[in-house]
Formats: C-alpha cells, sequence, structure tokens
C-alpha cells in the first residue's frame, strides 16, 4: 500500500495542490485540510476557485478574502470530532494586491495616492502576475500571522498555476523593468509622452469627462516608485516560501490523456524550478473489484437465465467496457509512476457521485490518507 497523504505531509506546513481543471483539485484541498484540521492542527484552506463548491462542502454560506472558521459543531453532526480547526476563504486577488499596496507603501499619503488612483483601479488586476502574486502573497502573510500549522492552497488550473513558480520574479521585473524607470525619471520618456501634444488630448478628455488623466498617470507612476524596494523585498520572501523545505507540492489528476499531459508538464517545471514535489493523486480511477474482473462471457452464461439473455448480454457488455477502462486507466497511472519519478502514487477510485458535501469530504480524505480516517 503507498504511503497515506498524512506520512506525505509529515513536517509539511505548507501544501500547494496543482493540477489541470476538472480533475477534482477543490475538493482534494478541501477534503484534506478537513482531515488536517481533524487530527489535531489548526488549518487553513484557500482556494482561488470561484465556483462556490469548496463553501458549499464545509457548510458555509459564502466564504471572503479572509479565513473563517468551519463550525465544528456542524462538522460533528457528519461524525466528525474536529480537534483542530478548520478555516477557509476564497482569494479576491485584486483586494489581496490592494492590501499589499496598502502594507508595503512608505506612507498614508502616497497608500491613499496609488489606491485613490483611477488608473490603478483599472491595471492592478491586469498588471502581469498580479493576481497569481496575490495568491501566493496572501500565502505569505497566513503563514506569517495567522498561527497555522497547515495551509493548504487550491490552485487554478496547471498551466496557470505554473505563473505562481515565475509570478515573483515577473512582478518584481515588472517594478525594476527599464520601461517603467524610465517613466518614472522626470526628465525621461514620461517628461516626452506628456507633453504638449498629449496634453491638449488629455485637456479635452478632462472637459468632456471630468477626468484628469493627465494628473492621474503622473501620480500614480510617481507613487508606484516609492514601492519598488518594498515589492522586491517582499517578492524575494515569497519566493523563499515557494521553495521552503516546509512547503511540498501535490499533483492531482485524472488518469484520462490531457490531465495526464498536464501532470507531467508541471512535474517538469517543478523540478526546473527546484521546488519541492510531495505527490502524485490520481483521482477518479477506474478500479475494479474481483466480481468485476470476471470474463464477460462468463458473466452473460451466470446471468442468461435469471435475467434472459438480451438483459445479461448488455450486462456483460458493460463488464467489458469498464474492464477496457479499467486497462487504459492501469496504463496511464504507468506512465505517471515512470514520467513523475513517482512510484507510489496515491490513487482514489471513481466514488458514486460528486463530492458536494461534508460526507463526500470524509470519504475522498479516507482514500487519501490510505483507508485511514481523520479524527
Amino acid at each position: 500500500m503507498s504511503p497515506g497523504i498524512g506520512e506525505r505531509l509529515e513536517g509539511k506546513r505548507i501544501c500547494i495542490v496543482a493540477g489541470s481543471g476538472g480533475v477534482g483539485k477543490t475538493t482534494a484541498s478541501a477534503a484534506l485540510a478537513l482531515g488536517l484540521a481533524a487530527s489535531g492542527k489548526r488549518v487553513a484552506v484557500v482556494t482561488i476557485d470561484p465556483a462556490r463548491r469548496l463553501a458549499d462542502s464545509l457548510g458555509l454560506e459564502e466564504l471572503g478574502n479572509e479565513p473563517r472558521l468551519v463550525d465544528a459543531s456542524v462538522l460533528a453532526g457528519h461524525g466528525i470530532e474536529m480537534r483542530g480547526e478548520l478555516w477557509a476563504m476564497m482569494l479576491d486577488p485584486k483586494a489581496t494586491f490592494d492590501a499589499l499596496i496598502a502594507k508595503l507603501a512608505p506612507d498614508a499619503a502616497t497608500r491613499e495616492d496609488v489606491l485613490g488612483n483611477r488608473i490603478y483601479a483599472q491595471l492592478s488586476s491586469a498588471i502581469a502576475g498580479s493576481q497569481e502574486f496575490s495568491a501566493v502573497a496572501k500565502l505569505y502573510e497566513l503563514d506569517r500571522d495567522g498561527g497555522y500549522d497547515a495551509i493548504v492552497l487550491d490552485t487554478p488550473p496547471s498551466r496557470n498555476a505554473l505563473d505562481f513558480l515565475d509570478a515573483p520574479d515577473r512582478l518584481t521585473d515588472f517594478f525594476e523593468g527599464r520601461a517603467l524607470k524610465l517613466f518614472l525619471v522626470p526628465t525621461g520618456i514620461a517628461g516626452r509622452l506628456l507633453g504638449a501634444g498629449s496634453t491638449v488630448v488629455f485637456g479635452i478628455l478632462k472637459k468632456l469627462t471630468g477626468v484628469n488623466l493627465l494628473e492621474d498617470m503622473s501620480v500614480l507612476l510617481r507613487s508606484m516608485g516609492a514601492l519598488i524596494d518594498g515589492f522586491r523585498e517582499r517578492a524575494a520572501a515569497v519566493k523563499a516560501l515557494l521553495s521552503d523545505p516546509a512547503t511540498t507540492f501535490l499533483i492531482v489528476t485524472s488518469p484520462e490523456r490531457e490531465p495526464v499531459a498536464e501532470a507531467i508538464f508541471f512535474r517538469q517545471k517543478l523540478r526546473e524550478a527546484r521546488m519541492p514535489f510531495g505527490g502524485l493523486i490520481v483521482n477518479r480511477a477506474a478500479v475494479l473489484t474481483e466480481a468485476e474482473m470476471a470474463d464477460p462471457a462468463a458473466i452473460r452464461a451466470q446471468l442468461r437465465e435469471p435475467l434472459g439473455d438480451a438483459l445479461a448480454a448488455k450486462v456483460a457488455k458493460g463488464a467489458e467496457d469498464l474492464q477496457v477502462l479499467a486497462a487504459r486507466h492501469a496504463e496511464a497511472i504507468t506512465r505517471l509512476q515512470a514520467e513523475l519519478g513517482e512510484p507510489d502514487p496515491i490513487v482514489v477510485p471513481r466514488l458514486d457521485g460528486e463530492v458536494q458535501d461534508i460526507d463526500g469530504l470524509l470519504v475522498l480524505y479516507r482514500h487519501l490518507a490510505g483507508e485511514g480516517q481523520p479524527g
């Protein structure tokens, strides 16, 4: 039996759950956090999935940009003894980025100049890397200030999740980039671009709209220049957190072609970035019981008399199709073992229905734990 999730996360404080879309990352993250909290840890689970699945699964009406404590009595009603605490939140990238600006601003005037700037309001979500950087910045904040024993981060689909690895460098490059520096120099490009011709255009816009874009741009550029050092230091701290020995990445996939390819791709990027890899979870695999492995012809013969030949033939065909699917999934798992260098992935069988509530999370956690139960 492969090591359960508890053994793989021994000594780890931060778990980043990555993988392609639709493979069950959000529910795996919630189940993992639930199990860790039940075992006695103070755990925060963070998702940037815009769906309501995490809140619904945990019995919460909604999630916000700050962690909310899951009511232990609700969990007790499902037979879960909560020896620790489970906190959950849904990341709001812009609110997190704004809060970081406020924290890094050298003074109140700079903070107000940036956050109240109309151009910043439009650009803050579009700056390269800001959403991904916001996620890992929130992770850093929770790790430093939250007093959690463990933090589980649910990420977007894996090719986007790669941006987590690059976000600190890309955002630092933006603030330290030659283009921005030229704008920040009073006598540089900014002065020429905001010269007489553009001043006339901006003046007309101001008369028509009442918005002084020229002044907004000038204030924003000057104020952002005051944040460069703070962003550089925070980006370095965030990058260090991602590669910290107490941090680990779990890759979740299903045994289908595209998710398998995504998992292999992401694992390679982790290697290149020298990021810690904690293991592979293969979700929704076709795992056969002994009865389901029987020869379809024998199944048909056995059921012909009680069911009739037509119905027995349909049952036998269903068994044959399931065996073909299981064989294809087994081949995919073998490929993943070889490509990822992971001899003992955690294989979660297909469950009855979608995991949509606490009972479903509990069943999923038991599989992740190697049939162990939280609590």
